[in-house]
Parts: C-alpha cells; structure tokens; sequence
C-alpha cells in the first residue's frame, strides 16, 4: 500500500506546485513563443514527471531544481525586459521572406525555409496566390505574419467580379531554377514556358520561382530581387 501511496502523493503535490507556477508565469510563456520558453516548458514537463513517479529520487532534492529553474527563468525574463540586447539574443527575431512582393531567396535559405514549408503554411492561412503578398514575415514561433498587397487586402475588391470568373489552384511551374516537368504538360508546356521567360529576358536558372496563379496568370520570382537595401526587423 505504501509503495502505492507515495507516487500518488507525490503526483498530487507536483501537480499543485505546477498549477501554482503556471498560475505565475504560465502567460509568459504562452504568449511568448521563442527559443527559451519552450526549452523551458519541456524542462518543466521533464521535472513534474520524475517529481511525480520517480520514487527513486528524492523530492526534496527535485522540488529545489524545479524552484530553482522557475526562478531563473523569472530573472532571465525580468532582465530581457529591461534590456534589448539581451531580450535580442534571447528570443530572436524575425525573418523576412517576401518584401515587396518579391521572394528573398537568401533569407529563405538562411532560415532553412523551403518553398514548400511557405507555401504549405499560406495554405493554412487561405492564401493560395503569392502574388497577392507584400510582406511575409517568418516569425520566431515558427508562424507566419502577412501584409497583402492594397488591392487584396480584406474587403477584396477583386470579389465584385468573382461571380463570373473561375478559380483554379495554382501551377508551379520552376522552382529553385529548375523546371517541374510534371506539372509543364497541356497549355503551360515547356515551350510555353520558355517562350514567357524569353520576353522577360530571363533564362531558367535565373528564376527561383514561377507558377500560375489561380486566375491563370505567370508570377515569375528570379533570384536577384534587385532591391537596394531588405528589411531587418529587431526586437
């Protein structure tokens, strides 16, 4: 009986500890979705389970590291509030992938984002046409932040005239300067294709991305985004 009660009694008070530090600094780390918080909430998981079974070590003994943890954690985010270079190094920032409507390739790449991961995640979001997108920004949390362009922006004003239009998803047609030759067949053809980048002056391995859009126009994103300076966002 006795080998049974302990683990419940243990269970129980860690369970009560944790509901009293969630009740203290549970939105902190909700709210603030970066690199520490969640190596915090994983820590904190780790100790309420041994806390709570793991009769083989001593409570007292995991109660102090787990105070301990929360405690540096309460400095670390009482510091990082009062001073930007450490609240910089500590959460990140954000990493910009499209800036005026043009996709950064070498942001992208430094952020280990591939087309797809972007484009899954604008699915998610309801957005379906790149072209529409001024400004995407790859937050810290993993999540997207989007700025449509002005025409598109909520109330569309493309809407009026959807009634007699179709709708159809989009075609990729090059990505990472190659040709997805699946998706080259019928009236988007290889010929097609090279025929539209010859007006623009392009060859294929200068363009990071092209695919037609829902509404069955070419959006064509090269590599040289040709801007003068990209936007750094700090914290």
């Amino acid at each position: 009986m006795k080998d049974l009660l302990i683990p419940i009694l243990r269970t129980g008070t860690s369970f009560i500890i944790l509901m009293f530090v969630t009740f203290f600094i549970g939105k902190h780390i909700n709210s603030h979705k970066n690199h520490y918080s969640f190596a915090l909430s994983v820590t904190i998981g780790s100790f309420i389970a041994n806390m709570g079974f793991d009769t083989s070590i001593k409570f007292k003994e995991m109660l102090a590291s787990f105070l301990s943890l929360v405690l540096m954690y309460y400095l670390f985010m009482v510091v990082s509030s009062r001073s930007r270079r450490i609240r910089k190094w500590v959460s990140g920032k954000p990493t910009v992938l499209i800036e005026k409507g043009k996709l950064l390739d070498e942001n992208m790449k430094k952020a280990k984002f591939s087309l797809d991961d972007l484009n899954q995640l604008l699915r998610e979001q309801g957005i379906f046409n790149i072209y529409e997108l001024e400004y995407v920004l790859l937050e810290v949390s993993g999540e997207l932040s989007i700025l449509k362009k002005q025409p598109y922006q909520n109330p569309v004003k493309q809407d009026f005239n959807m009634a007699h239009s179709s709708v159809s998803l989009p075609i990729e047609l090059i990505m990472d300067g190659e040709i997805i030759e699946k998706n080259t067949a019928g009236k988007y053809n290889r010929e097609w294709l090279e025929v539209e980048c010859q007006k623009r002056n392009l060859q294929i391995d200068e363009i990071y991305y092209a695919v037609i859009n829902s509404n069955g126009t070419l959006f064509i994103d090269k590599y040289e985004d040709q801007l003068s300076s990209t936007t750094t966002l700090s914290k």
